[in-house]
């Protein structure tokens, strides 16, 4: 008789098994998921915040955990030795005043002579002045209308030949300036914020004696 509600009970027994799953997916996973999540995330999280801002210190890189807030600047090359008689080796169409200021502060700290020069003009009467030695480095603000980059360049370069190099930079976004000025013979074309970057190692390798980049 009670067969036909039994059939339904098995039903019910399906049922209770499912009930019987429930409570550890109730009580124990998502539970024990949350209090992991905020054991195992949390703090490491906060640490790497802190670290990468420095800390909670005022923004000081300096009290952030070691090898988590690293320093990128570059080491600035030790200065050559003092010599009041040697020929600017150097020279720079900048008509920039920070540009100029940032490259004659970096030649000063290097003991380099950096010769600015407005047009093709001025390079020549300091060349003059050098006798036989000829630049070792000349440097273009690509955006200098008055010098004349593009028609300057590959005048320069067919009279000095390998014997200098010629270094132009620009703004980052003026990509069809910059292969201009390739094709016109520049033997690297930088971006400004590289160009200072690598500021005081150019101006130490060129500046150096003909006899010590030699050696």
């Amino acid at each position: 008789m009670n067969a036909g509600p039994g059939r339904p009970s098995g039903g019910g027994g399906r049922n209770r098994r499912r009930r019987g799953r429930r409570p550890p997916n109730r009580g124990g996973q998502p539970g024990g998921r949350d209090r992991q999540a905020s054991g195992i995330y949390s703090a490491p999280m906060d640490h790497s915040y802190r670290a990468a801002l420095g800390g909670n210190n005022g923004g000081r890189p300096g009290r952030g955990r070691p090898g988590f807030a690293p320093s990128y600047a570059p080491v600035d090359p030790e200065p050559l030795p003092q010599r009041d008689d040697a020929n600017s080796r150097i020279f720079a169409f900048v008509d920039d005043l920070f540009f100029q200021a940032k490259i004659q502060e970096t030649a000063r700290k290097l003991n380099v002579k950096v010769e600015f020069c407005k047009g093709e003009k001025d390079l020549l009467d300091h060349m003059k002045q050098n006798g036989e030695e000829k630049p070792s480095l000349i440097i273009f603000d690509m955006n200098n209308a008055n010098a004349k980059p593009l028609t300057l360049i590959p005048k320069l370069k067919s009279k000095l030949k390998k014997g200098t190099s010629i270094i132009g930079f620009l703004s980052h976004v003026q990509g069809d300036l910059k292969q201009k000025a390739h094709e016109v013979g520049c033997d690297m074309v930088l971006p400004r914020s590289a160009f200072s970057q690598n500021l005081p190692q150019l101006l130490r390798r060129h500046g150096a004696p003909e006899e010590e980049t030699a050696g």
